[in-house]
């Protein structure tokens, strides 16, 4: 098969570039008819050329129609094979973590392949049926904050063109007054026909329309073509191939970034905005003017251990801003927490100028110590509302909020999760609004999502960055301006039914109610709506009828919008609602929600948490398929796979992906380089029992080394395997020793060892360092600015009459460590430089060989694969690799046996 070293191509965004353009690209040559019978792990092989590329994109595109905030985005990409060869194409494309893939088709040689949504655990086990053949399928990512990505890859034959085509929809959220649509691009090289289209019709009428791009040049600014009139705005970007590029003659490009519309429409007063097409109807609900309540506010913060350092910096400076914000006829509390409870004051203060700066010198003061107990401290601020209701100190019409900021895992006082839950639950019985901030990733995302919405409110991640003060300042400005309590939007029992949720706790400033649902009665002079809410001084009454539009009246111009937007708009706010109850609701609530939110999406084609859109491509040379698996991340996925990567800190909202290092298995080596989309690997045999020096970094004292352990017997093959069992890990700077063994786990803290078992899911919180252990799982170990690491544990069955339970080792943000670091997989750390070439048929077809260039000497390498297990403890996930033979040598510095120390905390 002549394809199976392809030219790579990345869609991001609707933009397609060859990977030859990409920094410190891998360069293989070779001959193609060497690698015609390979397949496996050859196949993961992407042909890199510094010569002429041989694959042309000569078409992106990015159409975004958006309806009365319903936003359908159609990105097209097409691209020629100019080559005399089949050649791999991949396609990657990044969208909101907010939209719903409602299609994605390729056209090649005339014939379109188009993609079914299907229940996720069929679609998962076509899938692993792919993966197990070692075929390539596409994955969902988390890709920063806002964004995911999922890809694939196919087959193009000489001379042949491929059309990727990619739909989505969402509904725009109004958040500080306005609606944003976000695109990303990064074509990475120049393209004939680039265009971003977006046409807006908003019939209630556009206020402002704002285009901006992280990348516009005073040259490019011009280019960004702006029509708005008063129910229509008009937004291109289309730069010529000559516009595009860094230089002349040069195939660099500048459009590289975020293209961001932002726009408000006009808020009618009264019951609002109701649209009707097709039998179904959509309300909005925000009306203008109104007064903002008083509010009454107990910030509850989190000051354990584990917020030392920048956390807790970040934590105060946010603090300090939103002490600042407070309004005068608002109420404010502050409690901090470890393992016990400390309030600035025993009730809330009125936020006068004078208690403000108190308040501020209080914030302040606050230091971290012990550890974590989230029940105690919640419950003490619903206790002083509670009582300052009862006292009648606070105002009769006003809003009462506990805004809590945790970064961990409840570890005093109650720690079972699902009854602090209930604790939460019963103590605030309705009565008040309950926001919950998790900072950083060790904090269980899930829990703290569930007990807000039980709660009238919300969760959101804080993410460890450095903007995380801004991050909290953000979201308590969404927060900060209630204006109506107890909003309920009503309508005729006998005009409409499939209603979605139409009472609300508040409505806050800056923000939209929507309501959805399907018309019984067309007559439409039944159709009165009714709105009540609690407002400051009065409730807010209205009421009116409701009427259709004459679209084309509105919109004489315009033959087709999208004609069943409301219909569409409806399935996606109501999925989005079923799966919030599926994970709040009684178990029967849970169970009716999941199944009804699964048929709607299958229904409309919707790719939700609950379902994955499968594209089988076409057959390759060797009679193989292999699918496109497009899924859709939970927040908690996100969350999970944000503990696996290091993020490296962006001005975008997008993070680069970093390299990754680890130790396991037999035992394996795996230098991952993302950058370079490569990985190296290498195994050290010697006997059980040897130890070896991991990471030494002598100037921030930091020692990692790990003793091996080898089979019970000999097995028939012959082959002793070892592995890991016990490593030991000492931060001589902080004073921290930590010993961890497939038994158990042992930490040097205060004078004396304390002792963690791998059978229980907990965490200790120190001055200098933060463990976390998941059951019978992992253990990850962060210590005070500086590095993380993360130990899975494999058990294996007891009665296995060979292999024992071992370790593996994992090193998450290895730029933290200075450049004197070495080890085995320290000296690794801050790059390796090095090339390939002479790919050629190997011992084992699925295995071929090639020559590498590294350190000035010239090794034999083979192309085969590793696993991965921080996703997938028991299975792995395979990660192709050049396999560099006789334990690494030449690869590592010196010899195998110059890493060989004496003792666990050894350095000779």
């Amino acid at each position: 098969m002549s394809g199976l070293l392809g030219v790579r191509l990345l869609l991001l965004w609707g933009c397609l570039w060859p990977s030859s353009l990409t920094q410190g690209a891998l360069v293989i040559s070779g001959d193609h008819e060497a690698t015609q019978e390979m397949g496996g792990a050859a196949r993961s092989l992407q042909k890199r050329s510094t010569s002429e590329a041989t694959v042309e994109v000569y078409s992106v595109t990015v159409d975004c129609t958006v309806l009365s905030r319903f936003a359908h985005t159609v990105m097209t990409s097409k691209a020629l094979n100019k080559a005399n060869s089949s050649q791999e194409i991949f396609f990657e494309v990044e969208l909101p973590k907010t939209a719903f893939i409602t299609n994605f088709s390729m056209e090649i040689e005339g014939q379109v392949y188009v993609g079914q949504v299907k229940e996720k655990e069929k679609a998962k086990k076509q899938y692993e049926k792919a993966v197990s053949s070692g075929q390539t399928a596409g994955l969902v990512k988390a890709s920063g904050r806002k964004m995911e990505k999922f890809s694939v890859s196919v087959n193009i034959a000489a001379n042949n063109n491929v059309t990727f085509t990619l739909t989505y929809e969402e509904l725009l959220q109004r958040k500080m007054s306005q609606y944003e649509i976000l695109t990303r691009i990064k074509p990475k090289t120049v393209v004939q026909d680039f265009q971003i289209v977006t046409n807006i019709y908003e019939p209630q009428g556009i206020t402002f329309v704002d285009a901006h791009a992280t990348f516009l040049s005073n040259d490019l600014l011009p280019l960004v073509d702006k029509t708005v009139t008063d129910k229509k705005a008009h937004i291109s970007f289309s730069p010529t191939v000559e516009q595009q590029r860094k230089c002349p003659g040069c195939d660099g490009t500048l459009i590289d970034g975020d293209f961001v519309i932002k726009y408000d429409v006009n808020r009618p007063k009264g019951i609002g905005d109701i649209k009707i097409v097709n039998g179904y109807f959509v309300h909005f609900f925000s009306p203008p003017d109104l007064t903002r309540l008083q509010k009454n506010v107990v910030f509850v913060i989190d000051r354990s251990g584990s917020m030392s350092g920048r956390k807790i910096a970040q934590t105060r400076e946010a603090m300090l801003e939103i002490l600042k914000d407070l309004h005068e006829d608002d109420h404010f509390a502050l409690v901090q927490f470890d393992d016990s409870m400390h309030t600035w004051r025993d009730s809330l203060s009125k936020a006068t100028k004078e208690n403000i700066e108190a308040g501020m010198g209080y914030v302040r003061r606050i230091r971290e110590s012990g550890m974590t107990d989230i029940d105690g401290a919640v419950l003490r601020a619903v206790n002083m509302l509670v009582t300052d209701r009862r006292e009648k100190r606070l105002s009769e019409r006003s809003s009462d909020m506990i805004i809590l900021l945790t970064d961990g895992m409840p570890n005093s006082g109650e720690t079972n999760l699902e009854q602090i839950q209930k604790n939460m639950l019963s103590a605030i019985g309705g009565k008040m609004s309950l926001f919950c901030l998790g900072f950083g990733d060790d904090v269980d995302y899930s829990f703290l999502d569930v007990m807000g919405k039980q709660n009238k409110g919300m969760a959101r991640r804080i993410y460890e960055a450095s903007d995380a003060a801004v991050q909290l300042q953000g979201f308590y400005d969404e927060v900060s301006s209630p204006l109506l309590m107890e909003v309920d939007l009503r309508y005729p029992d006998n005009a409409v039914d499939l209603l979605t949720t139409n009472h609300f706790s508040q409505l806050f400033n800056g923000s939209e109610i929507v309501v959805a649902g399907r018309l019984t009665d067309n007559n439409l002079d039944n159709f009165m709506v009714e709105v009540f809410g609690e407002g400051l001084e009065r409730n807010y009454e209205a009421q009116g009828q409701a009427s259709a539009q004459n679209w084309n009246v509105v919109y004489p111009d315009e033959e087709y919008i999208f004609g069943d937007f409301t219909e569409r708009l409806w399935a996606y706010l109501t999925i989005q609602q079923l799966l919030d109850k599926s994970k709040t609701g009684t178990p029967e609530e849970k169970v009716n929600a999941t199944a009804r939110a699964l048929d709607l999406s299958l229904q409309y084609s919707f790719v939700t948490p609950l379902t994955s859109m499968v594209v089988t491509k076409p057959e390759t040379e060797d009679g193989t398929e292999s699918p496109l698996i497009a899924d859709k991340l939970t927040e908690e996925q996100r969350q999970q796979a944000d503990r696996n990567v290091l993020r490296y800190p962006s001005s975008h909202y997008h993070m680069s992906p970093a390299p990754t290092y680890f130790v396991d298995g037999d035992p394996h080596f795996m230098i991952e380089l993302p950058d370079r989309d490569d990985a190296l690997c290498f195994n050290i045999n010697d006997k059980p029992g040897t130890i070896f020096t991991l990471v030494r970094d002598p100037e921030s004292g930091i020692l990692v080394n790990g003793q091996t352990i080898g089979d019970k017997k000999m097995p028939p093959d012959g082959k002793m395997n070892t592995y890991f069992w016990r490593f030991g890990i000492i931060h001589h700077t902080l004073g921290v020793r930590l010993e961890v063994s497939t038994h158990e786990i042992s930490v040097f803290q205060d004078g004396k060892w304390v002792k963690l078992l791998w059978s229980d899911t907990g965490s200790l919180k120190g001055p200098n360092v933060d463990l976390l252990v998941t059951k019978d799982r992992s253990l990850t170990v962060t210590l005070k600015d500086s590095v993380k690491f993360v130990i899975l544990l494999h058990k294996v069955w007891e009665k296995h009459p060979y292999h024992q339970d071992y370790l593996g080792f994992y090193t998450l943000d290895s730029h933290l460590l200075s450049p004197a670091v070495h080890g085995l997989l320290g000296q690794f750390y801050h790059g390796i430089e090095y090339e390939v070439s002479d790919l050629r048929p190997g011992e084992v077809p699925e295995k071929p060989d090639a020559t590498m260039f590294v350190k000035g000497q010239e090794l034999n390498v083979t192309r085969g694969w590793q696993r991965d297990f921080r996703s997938n403890v028991k299975d792995g996930e395979n990660v192709p690799c050049w396999f560099i033979h006789t334990n690494g040598t030449g690869l590592i510095d010196g010899d195998a046996t110059d890493y060989i120390v004496s003792g666990l905390f050894k350095t000779a």
